[in-house]
C-alpha cells in the first residue's frame, strides 16, 4: 500500500481543482455558495423482474396513449412514427435531447471501436448483443428472464430472453424462453411476474401486444418443473386471460405484479393503469389464475401522475432487517408501493399501511405520496422500471432494475448493444428512520473483490488528491467523511452564512464546480490525469433556516466526456444523516456505469458515462474538497474488480457456473 504521506493534501488554490485550466471557477466570486449576504452554502410468491418493455426510452420520453406529443424533426427529416410509439411506448429520444442542449447543429462525436468496446461491463449483467431490457430463484439457480431484441440494439421484437446463476453476480446465457408467436402477444412479449403456488408449481403473467397493439395479460407455465433451468414455456390455451376493462385505454393496461395471497385464501395481482392523468393500480382477485374478479376499488391512485408502469407491492419488515414474503402481512410490516413514471422516466415509491379486507393502501405521509416531485425514489439517477422478488434461498427481497443508455441510438447501433443491469440490492426498511428503504448490494457482489488499499488523510478546502490505485475502471469504493465539529458549529453560529438547505438542489446547483462553506467534497471517478474529463459523486452540507445541517448526495455528469451526444445530468438529493453518524459512501465503478450508495444506501445514484480519455490505464480516481471553510477528514478503501463470469449458453458453461 501507497504511504499516505504521498497523498498529504495540496495547497488551497484560488482556482476550481477540479478544473485543469482554472478558468472556470473564481473562489472569490460573489457567486460561491458559502452564502454569506453577499457572497454565497420460501416464498410463496416472487416478483419476476421482467424489466418492463417500454424500458428502452430514457430521460424524457413519451409513451403511454398520450394525445399531445411534441413532434421533434432532425435537421435532415421529419420524425417518423416509430414501432415503440405505435405499441403504446416511447422509443429512445437521447438524440433529441442533446439537440435541443445547444448542440444542435453540431456534428455528432465520432465514437471509435476501442472507446466503445470499452464501455461495456465487465461485471453488470448485459446481453451478448444487441437490445435489452427479473430474477426468480428455483432449484437452486437464480432465473432471470429480460425483454430483449435479438435483431437490433434499439426497441422492437420483443422476446424474452433468459439467463441463469448461481450467485446472481457469474451468469450463463440460455435460449430465448418465450416468442412472440401467438396474436395475443404478436408485437411483443412484454414485463411479467412469476408466482409460486402453494403445490411448489409455477405460473407466469405476462403482457403481450396483440396484433391490434392491445396490452393484454397472458399465463404461462414451465413445460417441465423437473427442469431447474425452465428451458421451455408453454402459453394457456385460453389466453388472454385479462383485457384492459371498460375505461382503460387500450395501451394503458400493462405489467402483472406477483401474487399474494389475501386472508380468505384467494390470489392477488395488481396492474399499472392510468385514468387521464391519474396514475392507478387495479386490484384483481383469482383462484386459479385464468379468472379473474375485478375490484371495483383500487390499490391507489395519485392524481396528475400519468401513467403507472411496472407497479410493485411487497411488505417490509419493521423491526427487522431481513425480507419478506410478498403474501406476509400483520402488525410490525408496512408496504411498500412503487411505479415507474412513464411521464418522467422515475421510479416513485411510497412506505404505507395495506388493508387486505378491500384491496386498498395508504401512504404514511401523504405529501410524499407515489409519483408527486417530492416523493421517495430508489434511485436519483439513470434507474427505471425496477421490480423486486423474494428470495427464499437467502430471506431477501431483491431489487433489480434496467439502467439505460444516455448516449445516442447511433452509438448504440455502433457499438453493437444498449443497455445493462444494475447491481442487484437487497432493499429493506431504515428502521433507524421508518421512513424511507435501504438499499445496498448483494453479497455477492464481494467475490469480485481483488487487490485493496486503505487510504486514510485530511483534503484541506480547494485539494483536489490522486489516489495511487492504478487504473480505475473497476473499483470498488467504500469511504467515511467527517467534518471536524469546531467547524460545524462555527458556521452554525455565523448568521453570515445563509441557510441554503431549504433551497440547494444538486440539478441545479451547478455541480461539483460551485463551492460552498460545508461542501462540495467526495470522490472523482473515471478522471482522466488532467481532471479534464471527471464524473465527481460527492456530499454537499448545508446550512437551513433552523439552524440545522442538511446533506446532500450527488453525481455530477456533466464533465464525464468531451462527447456531445450524450445526455450529461447533475443527478442527486437530499440524504438523511443522524446524530453520531458520519457521512459515508460507497461507490461501485464498472466502465460505463457508476452506482453510488449514500449512508448505507438512503439515497442512491447510478449514472452512464461514457468518456472518450478517461479509458483503460487512462482511467483515474481523485478524492477532492471544494469546500471553502472545512477541512475534511477521509477515510476509505478501493478495491479492484475481477470480471464476472457472463457466457454464452452451451452445457459446459452451465457445469461450470454449477460447479462454483
Amino acid at each position: 500500500m501507497a504511504s499516505s504521506d504521498a497523498l498529504l493534501p495540496i495547497s488551497a488554490r484560488e482556482e476550481d481543482p477540479l478544473v485543469s485550466d482554472g478558468s472556470r471557477f473564481d473562489p472569490n466570486a460573489e457567486t460561491h455558495r458559502r452564502k454569506r449576504p453577499v457572497k454565497g452554502l420460501l416464498a410463496v410468491s416472487f416478483g419476476l423482474l421482467f424489466i418492463a418493455f417500454y424500458v428502452v426510452l430514457i430521460a424524457t420520453h413519451h409513451g403511454s396513449s398520450r394525445s399531445n406529443d411534441v413532434k421533434i424533426e432532425s435537421d435532415e427529416t421529419a420524425t417518423t412514427t416509430s414501432r415503440a410509439r405505435l405499441a403504446g411506448v416511447s422509443e429512445k429520444s437521447n438524440d433529441q435531447l442533446w439537440k435541443l442542449s445547444g448542440e444542435r447543429n453540431t456534428v455528432s462525436f465520432a465514437w471509435n471501436n476501442s472507446v466503445l468496446s470499452w464501455q461495456r461491463t465487465a461485471f453488470h449483467f448485459q446481453p451478448e448483443q444487441n437490445w435489452m431490457n427479473g430474477p426468480l430463484f428455483y432449484k437452486g439457480w437464480y432465473h432471470f428472464f429480460y425483454q430483449y431484441n435479438p435483431n437490433a440494439a434499439v426497441w422492437g421484437d420483443i422476446v424474452w430472453g433468459h439467463a441463469v446463476s448461481k450467485d446472481l453476480i457469474h451468469w450463463v446465457h440460455l435460449p430465448i424462453a418465450m416468442v412472440a408467436d401467438q396474436w395475443y402477444d404478436a408485437n411483443g412479449v412484454w414485463t411479467g411476474s412469476a408466482t409460486f403456488l402453494d403445490d411448489g408449481s409455477l405460473v407466469m403473467l405476462y403482457t403481450g401486444s396483440t396484433d391490434k397493439s392491445v396490452q393484454v395479460q397472458n399465463l404461462a407455465y414451465p413445460e417441465d418443473l423437473n427442469d431447474p433451468l425452465l428451458l421451455k414455456w408453454v402459453k394457456y390455451s385460453g389466453n388472454p386471460v385479462l383485457v384492459p376493462p371498460p375505461g382503460i385505454l387500450p395501451k394503458d393496461f400493462r405489467d402483472p405484479t406477483t401474487a399474494w395471497k389475501t386472508s380468505d385464501g384467494k390470489w392477488r395481482i395488481t396492474i399499472g393503469s392510468k385514468i387521464n392523468k391519474t396514475g392507478i393500480s387495479l386490484v384483481y382477485d383469482t383462484i386459479d389464475f385464468k379468472t379473474y374478479e375485478k375490484h371495483d376499488t383500487l390499490l391507489h391512485k395519485v392524481p396528475n401522475t400519468g401513467m403507472w408502469e411496472c407497479v410493485d407491492f411487497y411488505p417490509v419488515s419493521k423491526t427487522a432487517i431481513n425480507g419478506l414474503d410478498t403474501s406476509v402481512n400483520g402488525p410490525n410490516v408496512k408496504h411498500i408501493v412503487k411505479a415507474s413514471m412513464d411521464d418522467t422516466r422515475f421510479d416513485h415509491y411510497a412506505v404505507g399501511t395495506y388493508f387486505d379486507s378491500n384491496g386498498t393502501w395508504i401512504p404514511d405521509d401523504p405529501t410524499i405520496d407515489v409519483g408527486m416531485s417530492a416523493s421517495l425514489r430508489y434511485d436519483y439517477g439513470k434507474f427505471y422500471a425496477s421490480k423486486t422478488f423474494y428470495d427464499q434461498n437467502k430471506g431477501r427481497r431483491i431489487l433489480w432494475s434496467w439502467i439505460g443508455e444516455s448516449d445516442s441510438e447511433a452509438a448504440d447501433v455502433q457499438k453493437g448493444w444498449s443497455s445493462l443491469q444494475g447491481i442487484p440490492r437487497t432493499v429493506v426498511l431504515d428502521t433507524k428512520t421508518g421512513k424511507n428503504l435501504v438499499q445496498w448490494p448483494v453479497e455477492e457482489i464481494k467475490s469480485l473483490r481483488l487487490s485493496s488499499k486503505q487510504f486514510d488523510m485530511e483534503v484541506g478546502p480547494g485539494s483536489v488528491v490522486p489516489v495511487d490505485v492504478n487504473t480505475a475502471t473497476q473499483l470498488d469504493i467504500e469511504a467515511e467523511f467527517e467534518i471536524k465539529k469546531e467547524t460545524l458549529d462555527k458556521i452554525l453560529g455565523d448568521s453570515s452564512v445563509v441557510a441554503e438547505a431549504e433551497e440547494f438542489s444538486c440539478q441545479k446547483s451547478g455541480g461539483s464546480t460551485v463551492r460552498g462553506a460545508l461542501g462540495p467534497f467526495g470522490f472523482s471517478v473515471l478522471a482522466d490525469k488532467s481532471l479534464s474529463e471527471q464524473t465527481p459523486v460527492y456530499f454537499y452540507v448545508a446550512k437551513g433556516k433552523d439552524s440545522k445541517l442538511k446533506a446532500f448526495f450527488c453525481t455530477d455528469t456533466s464533465r464525464s466526456t468531451f462527447a456531445n451526444d450524450v445526455v450529461k445530468p447533475i443527478y442527486g438529493s437530499s440524504v438523511p444523516v443522524l446524530e453520531g453518524e458520519k457521512l459515508t459512501m460507497r461507490i461501485l465503478v464498472d466502465h460505463s456505469i457508476v452506482e453510488g450508495f449514500a449512508q448505507g444506501g438512503r439515497t442512491c445514484i447510478t449514472s452512464r458515462v461514457y468518456p472518450t480519455k478517461a479509458i483503460y490505464g487512462a482511467a483515474k480516481l481523485f478524492v477532492f474538497n471544494n469546500a471553502i471553510d472545512a477541512t475534511v477528514t477521509a477515510s476509505f478503501k478501493v478495491w479492484q474488480m475481477n470480471s464476472a463470469f457472463i457466457h454464452p449458453y452451451s452445457e459446459e458453461a452451465v457445469r461450470a457456473l454449477s460447479s462454483t
